[in-house]
């Protein structure tokens, strides 16, 4: 029976093994875009909780997302109270209560910069991602998350960053830290395909 103490040489077993191990490799944003721009639409269903300085409880919504490559990207919000969000190209259409209005997303820097982030990592365009943001990976192909601070200095007072997470090519939680200290939080389960009528 053994005491449990290692010997030095086994100490010294250890170390050299360590040495020879192989470094861990860092996850390419490629990766994980590739992943990404695998699937050309699809939809989703969100939970947004919205912390607001000063308020006691978090702002509760949720509603339907959907996606078509490259540029058609619709949020529609059940609760607590029906609204539309459609983005297609540079054209924006807001409905609420019956009623519609458009606008240029470029004439909205906040807005545009909100919609690149999650379109950019649904297209799997790293470009526009790296355009746009300062991207910073971590995790693995299987589960990963990407935080992504804003290359504009005007927008980066305002938003500190955006953290998009994902499971391989899924993308499943996006995460909202204003610098004023206001976060959403916005959780994504896709739908699969055939179900979305049901």
């Amino acid at each position: 029976m053994t005491s449990g103490k290692k010997t030095p040489l086994a100490c010294l077993a250890m170390a050299c093994l360590a040495t020879l191990a192989p470094p861990a490799r860092a996850l390419e944003l490629t990766e994980i875009t590739q992943l990404l721009a695998q699937t050309r639409s699809g939809e989703a269903r969100f939970v947004e909780q919205r912390q607001v300085q000063g308020l006691g409880r978090p702002l509760q919504a949720s509603g339907t997302l959907s996606f078509t490559a490259p540029s058609r990207f619709e949020r529609r919000t059940l609760e607590p109270r029906p609204e539309t969000m459609v983005v297609d190209g540079n054209q924006v259409t807001l409905t609420r209560a019956g009623r519609s209005r458009q606008m240029a997303l470029d004439a909205v820097p906040e807005m545009a910069l909100m919609v690149q982030a999650l379109r950019g990592t649904l297209n799997g365009d790293a470009a526009a991602l790296r355009h746009w943001f300062k991207p910073t990976l971590n995790g693995s192909t299987s589960q990963w998350t990407l935080q992504l601070e804003p290359q504009d200095v005007r927008l980066a007072t305002q938003f500190s960053y955006i953290t998009v997470a994902g499971r391989r090519g899924e993308l499943r939680s996006v995460e909202i830290q204003m610098a004023d200290g206001d976060r959403t939080l916005m959780t994504i389960e896709p739908i699969a395909t055939g179900a979305a009528a049901r």
